[in-house]
């Protein structure tokens, strides 16, 4: 039980948060008059189309983020709850970040308020995918064998 809750439960839980923000709660409808309201006081110079730009493209950062997030998530429980390998611990967490994303856009075709839009599948695909790499970049590989040290020769003028 211990096992589930450490591992297992943040990334299930984080799936039903993603699942629970594409209902109507996570409408650009709805956060567009927080966001707009927070650019007027931050940047009062703003206009209302560059209000509209910056709002969509902090939502399609957002993407990126909560499917960072879900990759790495599942990472740790592949990666380290079932002692699997980087590789095959990355590619699963890949393949179940993406195919939320795809399920997630599934179930946006079905709230009134929201669109399917398979270029959210591609900023969540591309959000997973920049985590596991940078968590590539950030882990040590372990080096083959090592060739034997060699002496420089010296040579005497």
């Amino acid at each position: 039980m211990r096992s589930f809750a450490r591992y297992w439960l943040p990334p299930l839980a984080w799936m039903a948060l993603i699942w629970a923000a594409s209902s109507e709660i996570g409408s650009a409808d709805h956060s567009a008059g927080p966001f707009g309201w927070l650019v007027s006081i931050l940047f009062p110079w703003a206009t209302p189309p560059q209000v509209d730009v910056a709002h969509g493209v902090v939502r399609k950062l957002g993407h990126m983020i909560e499917y960072a997030i879900l990759a790495a998530l599942w990472f740790r429980t592949l990666h380290a709850g079932q002692r699997r390998s980087f590789s095959a611990s990355a590619r699963l967490a890949l393949a179940i970040s993406v195919v939320w994303a795809i399920t997630d856009e599934l179930h946006q075709s079905f709230v009134p308020s929201r669109d399917a839009s398979v270029l959210d599948v591609i900023f969540d695909s591309t959000g997973a995918t920049l985590c596991l790499l940078l968590a590539r970049l950030r882990t040590p590989r372990l080096s083959g064998p090592r060739s034997p040290t060699r002496v420089p020769l010296r040579v005497k003028l």
